[in-house]
């Protein structure tokens, strides 16, 4: 199978994709909203996700829930909030070979530009691309400027759009940025299709709001994990953002999806 026939599994055939992330576990173990992945799992799943972005160990024990949607397999990983100097990046954990044995449609990894890290990830996104090449496995790139504890100064437009531009010159197939004031310039400039991160729970009027804008300002779609599966309706909160992604509802629209 080929990488474009695998993108297939996770875009839609407008070339949009809703992706959930339910990968918090290799950070934040059994978080809030993700106590039970079985129960998580299902209850995105209902709400007709493209998608699921998740870790090695989900993939294996929850293999039938995820069946009905794409799989990106997260390659790499982070060290625990548990430690002194909190969250950080932990190199690639698995190879395309076993993506492809758990079902893989994509694998993710996370770089830093503007870290401490920002050699050492950008060295494993490299690596992981050419690797994943050789079996025809797309590549998302998890953009972040600054790195995961980087606040709003970190990442202007200018910081994410070279961080987005560079996760395309690297060859990822897809790349997964924060979102910023002038998102238009990023998705221009970067020449594989964008898609905005959730980052920390926000509401859900302000989490769509920024999901619409992205949009407009074209991005392909969205890669969001706390956003919905801490939401009070994880199916229904899919949902929005699926008529948000796919039927280019506005706002408006978008909220009367998730309050039924």
């Amino acid at each position: 199978m080929t990488s474009r026939r695998r993108l297939g599994r996770i875009f839609g055939p407008d070339g949009r994709a809703v992706i959930i992330a339910l990968d918090h576990g290799l950070i934040d173990g059994p978080c809030p909203g993700f106590e039970q992945p079985a129960d998580t799992i299902a209850a995105v799943v209902a709400g007709g996700p493209d998608a699921i972005l998740t870790s090695c160990g989900i993939a294996e024990a929850f293999a039938a829930e995820l069946s009905p949607v794409g799989l990106i397999l997260r390659s790499d990983g982070s060290t625990t909030g548990l430690g002194p100097d909190g969250p950080g990046p932990a190199g690639s954990f698995f190879g395309p070979e076993e993506a492809l044995r758990l079902g893989a449609d994509a694998v993710a990894v996370t770089a830093m530009p503007g870290s401490d890290s920002e050699a050492d990830t950008l060295r494993t996104l490299a690596h992981t691309v050419a690797e994943a090449r050789r079996w025809g496995l797309p590549v998302m790139a998890e953009m972040v400027p600054g790195g995961f504890g980087a606040g709003p100064g970190r990442r202007g437009t200018d910081a994410v759009a070279l961080a987005a531009r560079l996760g395309a010159e690297l060859g990822a197939d897809l790349i997964k940025a924060p979102y910023c004031p002038d998102y238009a310039r990023v998705t221009a400039s970067t020449f594989a299709p964008v898609v905005i991160l959730g980052g920390s729970k926000g509401s859900e009027t302000d989490t769509l709001a920024v999901v619409r804008a992205a949009l407009d300002a074209g991005a392909a779609g969205v890669a969001m994990g706390r956003n919905v599966f801490q939401s009070p309706d994880p199916a229904a909160m899919t949902r929005a953002l699926a008529a948000m992604v796919h039927g280019d509802a506005d706002l408006a629209g978008a909220l009367a999806v998730l309050r039924g």
